[in-house]
């Protein structure tokens, strides 16, 4: 009996909040960042590269959520993320103008140069939700445009952003592309390696098999 109540308090410190808090990973990075709507009134030769601070590589989510409000019927709202590797290495986003809503993505890679992955012209994004771009390593890159899945586990190689980019207008001519608002982004990232929660389950399964193991030598005794 004395086995079983020392596995059971085992069992509740490995489930205890307090314990997983000071277990957290350690690698996890959580960045925001606003991006106010005159950043978006200029062609992409004018673009500014922002430097982020941090790499975001290994396994990372970025969600944005565009609250711009558009001025031009032919603006757009174009994100680029850059590779570690320099500004030559890139993901595009770009979300357009309503009520079309047209919504692409592209990317600058080295093997193949720029290529769009996904293009929709009609209701490709909504403001009424996140969109979401998320990688590992090991999987690829999902895209979520807030309606649903576009890309899954696509192969871009190994990619770690470490800056951005956004311009909105296609020639200098152009009027403003937006007047108003913000694009938000969260940039979420870490190594699931080095997070007690990534061997969680052999835990568990240790855990189970000492109380059958314990009760079934209780009973065989008695």
């Amino acid at each position: 009996m004395k086995y079983f109540v020392v596995i059971l308090f085992a069992t509740m410190l490995l489930f205890n909040p307090a314990f997983a808090q000071e277990t957290a990973n350690p690698s996890l990075i959580v960045y925001n960042e606003e991006v106010p709507y005159y950043d978006f009134n200029r062609v992409a030769r004018d673009t500014v590269i922002m430097e982020l601070g941090d790499i975001h590589e290994i396994s990372w989510q970025v969600t944005l959520n565009n609250d711009l409000m558009y001025a031009n019927p032919d603006g757009n709202a174009v994100v680029r993320f850059y590779d570690v590797s320099g500004p030559e290495t890139f993901l595009e986003i770009g979300m357009g103008s309503p009520p079309d809503h047209k919504f692409w993505i592209a990317a600058q890679l080295p093997d193949v140069g720029y290529v769009v992955i996904h293009d929709m012209l009609d209701r490709g994004w909504t403001p009424d939700a996140k969109l979401t771009v998320s990688y590992t390593d090991r999987a690829g890159m999902t895209v979520n445009n807030g309606l649903r899945i576009v890309v899954s586990n696509l192969d871009i190689g190994v990619f770690a952003i470490d800056s951005y980019s956004v311009h909105g207008m296609e020639s200098s001519t152009d009027p403003p592309a937006v007047n108003t608002g913000s694009l938000k982004m969260e940039f979420l990232s870490g190594d699931p390696g080095e997070s007690i929660y990534h061997l969680f389950p052999f835990y568990v399964t240790a855990v189970v098999a000492a109380i059958v193991g314990i009760l079934f030598l209780t009973k065989k005794r008695s």
